[in-house]
């Protein structure tokens, strides 16, 4: 068990048979009385968020994850598979899962996956990756004086904005986290 003063952001949990990783903690103190602790919490089966309000000195029980590096495989749609690079174990994760990290994945990538009791719960892709690109916009020449961006379409489908000097068949890195073009490679 542990104190709900603990938790902060990123701390998985376990409250009401339900598991929750905490996105967003405030912790407040009145002039008189117990603090109260409010959380913004994302339930890792349902992925639903929710808000909790809990008083000083209340506990909930901690969980130990387990975290395992896979290589995607590849999509069927529905489920992504990866293969575990110890064991080559295939697990699989379904779409809700991985979210807007799928516009990013492509064969080969390692990724971290947080299991609980063999259960996948999260996906984790490195901060950036490097990808192709297939499509680009063309731009007006001299069109140069405030720092012109354009769209560019990568080898996964997903787009990206891009300065003008990016040309298709170029290799461009980009961050995972914010989906913002990083350097040309």
């Amino acid at each position: 068990m542990i104190d709900v003063n603990d938790l902060r952001k990123g701390v998985t949990f376990e409250f009401d048979n339900q598991l929750y990783k905490v996105i967003d903690y405030h912790h407040n103190k009145s002039g008189r009385g117990n603090a109260t602790i409010r959380i913004k919490a994302r339930n890792l089966r349902t992925l639903s968020n929710i808000e909790m309000t809990f008083n000083s000195g209340e506990r909930v029980q901690d969980i130990r994850l387990e975290y395992r590096n896979v290589q995607f495989l590849y999509s069927d749609g529905l489920l992504y598979h990866f293969m575990d690079m110890e064991t080559f174990d295939q697990p699989t994760i379904s779409a809700e899962m991985i979210g807007d990290a799928a516009k990013f994945l492509k064969e080969g990538v390692e990724v971290k996956i947080t299991f609980y009791e063999n259960e996948p719960l999260d996906v984790e892709l490195p901060n950036t990756i490097d990808l192709k690109v297939i499509e680009a916009e063309s731009v007006v020449k001299g069109d140069t004086a405030t720092g012109v961006t354009k769209k560019v379409k990568v080898e996964t489908g997903a787009e990206v904005n891009t300065p003008s000097f990016i040309e298709e068949g170029d290799t461009i890195r980009i961050d995972t986290r914010s989906g913002e073009y990083v350097t040309r490679v």
